[in-house]
């Protein structure tokens, strides 16, 4: 399995009970990942990294609320709690994720002005974070995402991996949710669409 990369989508602890942002469920993923990771080639893990003063704060927006949505230059945006501030406790990877086999650690939103979902581009959809490049140049071509949140950052992550022609799974199982109004059900058929495998 020389190809294949394991993508660890941001196991933070302000995603997980607790935390800021958090998502229900969110560390039940934890041993989930760490069992997997012997069997792919490399190992990415993102990491959300914003200033204390990033535009996709609802408290940088007055009179807007946290979940709320508003129009940014890139289109639109929901308005999320403070969280993932660079070098919180928040930011940091859950305690109990096997980092130290890590090949490459992302780090995304730390723009002031857009927000990023993507391991792959901020939400303009054209600003890169890198990882392509990285994965060609490893010969990576198979990738399995895993991690927080399936309807947003891994769903983002999995249709650029799709559209930029990398095989693509999500294995469910490792994955949870925040399901805004139905974000969970609308992802998952995105994804299947774009014809990203859905293991679950």
């Amino acid at each position: 399995m020389h190809d294949t990369a394991l993508i660890i989508i941001d196991v933070q602890n302000d995603f997980c009970p607790g935390g800021a942002l958090a998502v229900a469920g969110g560390d039940e993923v934890v041993p989930l990942i760490n069992a997997m990771q012997g069997d792919f080639a490399a190992r990415v893990l993102t990491q959300d990294w914003h200033p204390a003063d990033h535009a996709s704060f609802a408290s940088q927006h007055p009179g807007l609320a946290p979940f709320a949505a508003t129009e940014m230059a890139y289109g639109t945006q929901v308005l999320w709690p403070d969280h993932c501030i660079q070098g919180s406790p928040g930011a940091a990877f859950h305690a109990d994720l096997s980092t130290t086999g890590a090949d490459l650690v992302i780090r995304k939103g730390f723009r002031r002005g857009i927000d990023s979902y993507s391991a792959f581009f901020e939400n303009d959809k054209t600003t890169p974070t890198g990882l392509e490049g990285y994965l060609r140049t490893r010969g990576l071509t198979r990738l399995t995402l895993v991690g927080l949140a399936t309807d947003f950052c891994v769903a983002y992550s999995a249709l650029d991996a799709a559209r930029l022609g990398f095989d693509t799974t999500v294995h469910l199982p490792a994955c949870r949710a925040i399901d805004m109004d139905g974000s969970l059900a609308a992802a998952l058929d995105q994804m299947r669409a774009a014809g990203v495998t859905l293991v679950s």
